[in-house]
Formats: C-alpha cells, structure tokens, sequence
C-alpha cells in the first residue's frame, strides 16, 4: 500500500514510536517488536519505525498505521539502509517509508543519495525519511528527492556534537531553512518534556524510541539514579 501525500501529512504534530531491538538482547524477536508496536499504537503512535524485513512484514500485519522501515548494515559510517539493495528489501518488505542514511558521505554502493531515492520512488512508490546528522544534509537530502527529513543521525556524523538531548539548534536551523519538508525529531529524546520541547523548537513530529521500548536502558537509568 502506498502512503498518499495526505496520509503523509497526517503524521504533523504526532509521535513516531521506534520499536528495535539489538542483536543478542531478550526481546530481538519480530514477533516481540511486532507486539510493542501494537502497544505503542493502543498508545497513540501514529506511525511505527522499525528496523530489519522480518520485523518490517510483522509489523504490517500487526498494525495499521504507517510503517517505517529501515535495514541496518553494519555499525559504521553509512549503515542505516545503506544501498539501493537494502532499500528495495525494505519497501518490499511492506514498509510504507523507507528510512536511510540522507547524510553527504559516500555510500557503500557509489551510488548517489538522488540516484538511490529516484530508483526507489521509480521501483517501489515508497516514501523516503532521510536520516539526516546537519542542516548540510538536510538540504542536500531535500534535493535529492527525500519526502521528509530526520535528525535521526545529529552528533554521530563528526559535524556536530552529541547533544544532551535532543539537538534543539539543529531542529531551529532545519526549520528555518524552510525546506519545504517535514521534518522529524529523533534522537535522544527520553522525557515527555523534550519531545514537546523539540516540537515547539519548529519539529512536524517526534520519534521516540528507547525512552518507550528499550527496557534494558530504561532500567539502567533507574539503576543509576539510585547509585
């Protein structure tokens, strides 16, 4: 099914849940984020983010709002959907969005982030988040066909430093560069408050994830809260 532009626009102003698991922890099981994901929408998500096909093809037949999908390779450099390959295996997959690296460096493939975004949107219809780590990439990802754009990678990408929290000044730029794209908040957004915060600093939605499904970081913040 594709996402019509009105659907798209439907995710202004609303919460993105991301649902992931790593390798080697208790709840890496398709079927486990599949369930998440529900709950995440009994919630009021308005849309999922999920990562590998098998989580992808779960989370389809498990909910019905929109569903991101990504296909991490890797843990360097560009890892999140890396190549035009991964992002076809993602839109086949069922993901309504494909989520990949919408950064300026080269990608394992040689193909360019227009011509990866073009093949895709020719190939499959999908929708495109481009997870972007600078205002550079952010308008690079814009002209080369991204539908919105994310902040996904801020701080991991050596242009700019790990905020604590959410990259606020990096939500301002983007969003008073007037790019006309949505724009998505993520990463390191772990309270309530930040993801209102990242909202009023001009975001279309928020993605949130290991401050809602990742237990074992949950925990740990408690753990040394108490320490």
């Amino acid at each position: 099914m594709l996402l019509t532009d009105r659907e798209l626009e439907a995710l202004r102003g609303k919460l993105i849940v991301s649902a992931q698991a790593y390798p080697g922890e208790a709840m890496r099981d398709p079927r486990t984020m599949a369930q998440v994901s529900q709950a995440a929408v009994v919630g009021g998500a308005a849309a999922v983010r999920v990562q590998g096909i098998a989580d992808i093809q779960f989370a389809r037949s498990a909910v019905e709002v929109p569903v991101i999908g990504l296909f991490k390779d890797g843990h360097e450099g560009v890892f999140i959907t890396p190549t035009l390959h991964h992002a076809l295996a993602v839109a086949q997959a069922g993901a309504h969005i494909v989520a990949l690296d919408g950064t300026r460096r080269p990608r394992p493939d040689g193909r360019s982030l227009r011509e990866t975004i073009t093949a895709l949107h020719e190939s499959t219809g999908a929708r495109v988040m481009a997870d972007c780590g600078s205002l550079d990439d952010a308008i690079a990802a814009v002209d080369a066909g991204a539908d919105f754009v994310g902040t996904t990678l801020a701080g991991y990408t050596g242009e700019r430093p790990v905020s604590n929290g959410p990259d606020l000044e990096l939500i301002r730029a983007i969003a008073e560069a007037g790019l006309g794209r949505m724009l998505v908040a993520e990463g390191r957004i772990h309270t309530p408050d930040q993801a209102a915060e990242a909202m009023r600093a001009g975001a279309d939605a928020v993605v949130v994830g290991t401050a809602i499904t990742h237990p074992s970081s949950i925990t740990s913040w408690f753990v040394e809260a108490l320490n």
